[in-house]
């Protein structure tokens, strides 16, 4: 009986897990369409510096993908308070933006490499590693995880069967 209930709560554990995983890859995915080309469009479109373009572009990604979490990727989860998830989100946001910056940096100010195809590489592989961070992040401080209820079988006693005098 024990076996039967580590199984089922060890399923019902990594199915929460991809599920979360799924519409955090859905917000990341439309985020990420969000701060890359809204990077290029910066950058290409209206001529600004990378790293500024870069910047500004994550903003904007940063706000949509905190309000596609907290409503619906870990809307499950407890919520510690809307001020301090948002001041968290965009903290981490902003240690997850380290990345791309670095390696845009690199590629263009160390490398002298300005062109299209260079900047969007280097925003990929930047994007990845802060993706990383983002994740873990944000399950470890910003939508912590619900408490625990106990079921049945935890408030039961163990007792063997009634009997009577």
């Amino acid at each position: 009986m024990r076996d039967v209930q580590f199984l089922r709560r060890a399923y019902e554990r990594f199915a929460t897990l991809l599920h979360e995983l799924l519409k955090f890859g859905i917000v990341g995915a439309v985020a990420f369409v969000i701060d890359f080309f809204g990077s290029n469009f910066f950058r290409f479109g209206i001529g600004l510096g990378p790293l500024t373009s870069k910047v500004l572009a994550t903003i904007i990604a940063a706000t949509f993908a905190y309000l596609g979490n907290r409503f619906w990727t870990y809307r499950h989860r407890e919520q510690s308070g809307l001020a301090r998830e948002y001041v968290l989100f965009f903290v981490l946001n902003g240690i997850g933006l380290l990345p791309p910056l670095i390696v845009i940096g690199f590629v263009t100010y160390t490398l002298g490499l300005h062109g299209l195809l260079a900047y969007n590489i280097a925003q990929i592989i930047g994007t990845v590693i802060g993706t990383l961070f983002r994740f873990w992040s944000y399950k470890k401080w910003v939508f912590l995880a619900a408490p625990v209820q106990p079921s049945v079988e935890d408030i039961a006693p163990q007792a063997g069967p009634l009997t009577t005098r």
